[in-house]
């Protein structure tokens, strides 16, 4: 932990009186740190106390003559100095506090779990991911968040098109689909993030993101089986930040990024963020095909905050994302076998909005409401099909939480309405209601022990009433940290998956109605810090019933499995941090399993052995320098004509940031060891699947070596 360097300033104004006065003098104190003011300092002289204001101010009455002034605040070294009072004369003290040094800075869990204790408190384990790892990340993509998710243990994020570069992200190895993407506890990136929903989220607004990994369900309602990945945005300071960053890539990506935010007074503030991205199309391996898609992408969001200090706050936040994105064949250029060249395209327009309020109801009850509507429009091209659709959804909650004695609970309502319109294939065409009840209780029932039972009911339009209970502990002993969680969920089956997204919906066939897929999940950790460092080591397993396939060798069909789907695997990772540097490495094994017509085999596009390596050197207010190792072992690959496995591959990335007063100039190189999945086989087909794509699964980076530059200026 950074040494946090608190100045007290004690200011005193002696109130003037007779020459003979006994009277005390008023004096006042002024706690800042980082000139920002500090709410809760305990300032003492004797019996003598008082606390400091949301402005970081209290005031003592003291008789002239020396006093011992006492100053303590939790998380701090208390200070004893000592102050003369004279009478009729103003004095000042300046007094130096060093935080309790710590291997890791206190996180506040804002939203993820609901329940707003701090993260070693929570028997919910939930990762945390910093603003400075998203500055970081941040410098590599500053367009989107692909980069900053598949750089966390267990988390990976696996490439649906190659032909448009869309993506989505699996946790311990279940599909994309059982993820739950919220931005500040709002779904405005609809009910199901599609593969180019992650590509179209630029990180530089955001303040921190909070995962939680297995099913989560009885949180968080259908479409969260997998896991909630919660992107929180910055919140805006008592000084205006107007942060701008131009980066440009080797292979023609360039992205301008604009972050302001400002008080507006009178506990008002507000945030917005720009953005304009464009990407040429380019061939890395001189085939004729686009190994990199061309885009251009617009997005605006504006957020607006309110807090009055007294427990009642709001939030309102709007976006608007415009892309056009274009693959398929060079110009002039044809498919194998024919003399014709292939399109394939996809056309975004998205605007959603979302609010939040909460307030106090009696004085000890917090009441939250929250709610969000999002549209979104797209015109896929398929060679010579076009499909045109309209994807809806609403969403509302409202919740209250209490705290009696050990018991921190939190109960509410949500409904949720998910409207899909597949304008040139009305068959697929969907609207699912989902109202649901859900209650959550921590409770510790020593200091040693905690416990969290949550349980959700919620009554699906389609498939029926579904009750989705977790329940999670969190065990403290000799330096030893433990959580234990195990869930139930489920997830309702829509047209809409990682192939079909990639290959559209005309072709598809479904052969009976589909079913819901239910899943269940358990996981155990045990974490311990030593010294500058802390390890953790997890193991996980999940199984999902009827779990929705896709067939696509020799015909292109959509239904459900009638075995279940397994995931079992462990998950390490070791931090240590000294003084500027901080290494971080991350080990992850999953065997997931899926059983068809073949017997059971590895589920495909996901490694068993994965690892990664970060190191990073950040001395304060000069820059940053980085490396990173990340190593992806086999695969099993499906309808690939080449080969039925994967190779393993190693990538390695550099990265360094120079500051000079406001300006950051920053280099990444990414992928320098060149890997490429086109230097092992071809990436097209000699003829299209029966689906109609002309490409295989991605299952290794297609742009090799990328090196990418620019400037950050803040002020």
């Amino acid at each position: 932990m950074t040494t946090c360097r608190i100045v007290l300033v004690v200011l005193f104004t002696v109130c003037v009186g007779s020459a003979a006065s006994a009277r005390q003098d008023v004096v006042r104190v002024e706690v800042r740190a980082d000139d920002e003011p500090v709410e809760g300092a305990l300032v003492s002289v004797g019996p003598i106390t008082a606390t400091t204001d949301g402005a970081g101010r209290a005031s003592l009455r003291l008789p002239p003559g020396a006093h011992t002034v006492v100053v303590t605040k939790d998380g701090f070294v208390d200070v004893s100095t000592t102050l003369t009072v004279a009478a009729g004369q103003d004095a000042a003290l300046v007094v130096t506090l060093s935080e309790v040094p710590t291997v890791e800075d206190e996180v506040i869990v804002v939203a993820t779990t609901r329940t707003g204790r701090r993260l070693e408190d929570q028997p919910t384990r939930v990762e945390v991911l910093g603003r400075e790892e998203i500055e970081e990340k941040m410098l590599m993509t500053p367009g989107d968040i692909v980069m900053m998710l598949n750089e966390m243990g267990g988390l990976r994020v696996q490439a649906t098109s190659p032909s448009i570069g869309a993506a989505s992200v699996r946790v311990q190895g279940m599909q994309g689909r059982y993820t739950r993407f919220l931005s500040d506890g709002l779904p405005l990136f609809g009910q199901q993030v599609g593969g180019l929903g992650l590509l179209q989220i630029p990180p530089m607004d955001l303040g921190q993101v909070e995962v939680i990994k297995g099913t989560a369900s009885a949180l968080y309602g259908a479409g969260a089986m997998g896991g909630v990945v919660n992107l929180l945005s910055r919140r805006p300071g008592p000084e205006p930040v107007r942060e701008f960053l131009l980066n440009r890539s080797t292979l023609g990506a360039t992205d301008g990024v604009m972050f302001l935010s400002s008080p507006l007074g009178g506990g008002w503030s507000a945030s917005l963020l720009g953005g304009g991205h464009g990407q040429t199309r380019q061939d890395v391996d001189d085939d004729g095909w686009a190994d990199v898609a061309n885009y251009a992408r617009g997005i605006l969001r504006p957020r607006l905050f309110w807090d009055d200090g007294t427990g009642r706050s709001a939030f309102l936040t709007a976006g608007v994302t415009l892309e056009n994105r274009e693959g398929g064949t060079m110009d002039g250029a044809a498919v194998p076998g024919t003399t014709e060249g292939y399109r394939e395209a996809l056309d975004t327009r998205r605007v959603d909005v979302g609010a939040t309020a909460q307030t106090l109801w009696k004085g000890r009850y917090v009441v939250t409401a929250r709610g969000a509507l999002a549209w979104q429009r797209h015109t896929h091209v398929f060679g010579a099909t076009r499909e045109r659709d309209a994807h809806d959804t609403t969403f509302a909650e409202l919740a209250v939480r209490g705290a009696s004695g050990r018991h921190t609970w939190v109960a509410g309502a949500a409904y949720e309405r998910d409207h899909y319109t597949p304008r040139d294939v009305p068959r697929f065409a969907y609207t699912y209601d989902v109202p649901g009840l859900f209650l959550q209780d921590d409770v510790d029932l020593a200091p040693w022990l905690s416990v969290s039972a949550s349980g959700r009911v919620d009554r699906h339009s389609r498939y029926g009433t579904f009750v989705s209970p977790r329940l999670a502990a969190l065990v403290r002993a000799a330096g030893w940290t433990s959580r234990l969680a195990v869930g139930q969920g489920f997830f309702a089956a829509t047209p809409l998956t990682e192939e079909t997204e990639a290959a559209g919906l005309t072709r598809l066939t479904i052969a009976r109605p589909l079913r819901a897929e239910r899943g269940r999940s358990a996981s155990l950790d045990l974490t311990r810090a030593v010294g500058p460092g802390t390890w953790t080591l997890t193991a996980f397993a999940s199984r999902v019933a009827d779990p929705i396939a896709v067939e696509r060798d020799g015909r292109y069909v959509l239904f459900n499995r009638d075995e279940a789907s397994t995931n079992v695997g462990i998950e390490a990772l070791a931090t240590v941090r000294g003084g500027p540097f901080v290494a971080t490495s991350t080990y992850t094994y999953v065997q997931s399993r899926e059983t068809g017509d073949g017997g059971t085999r590895d589920a495909e596009l996901t490694p068993r052995h994965s690892a990664g390596l970060v190191g990073m050197w950040e001395p304060e207010g000069v820059g940053r320098v980085g490396i990173e190792v990340y190593y992806t072992g086999r695969q099993r690959l499906e309808v690939n004509p080449y080969r039925e496995r994967s190779a393993p591959y190693v990538i390695v990335g550099l990265l360094a940031e120079r500051r000079v007063g406001a300006v950051r100039v920053f280099l990444n190189a990414e992928n320098l060891t060149d890997v490429r999945q086109t230097r092992y086989d071809r990436l097209l087909r000699t003829r299209p699947g029966a689906d109609g794509r002309w490409t295989v699964d991605a299952w290794a980076p297609l742009d090799g070596r990328v090196l990418n530059g620019g400037v950050r200026v803040d002020f």
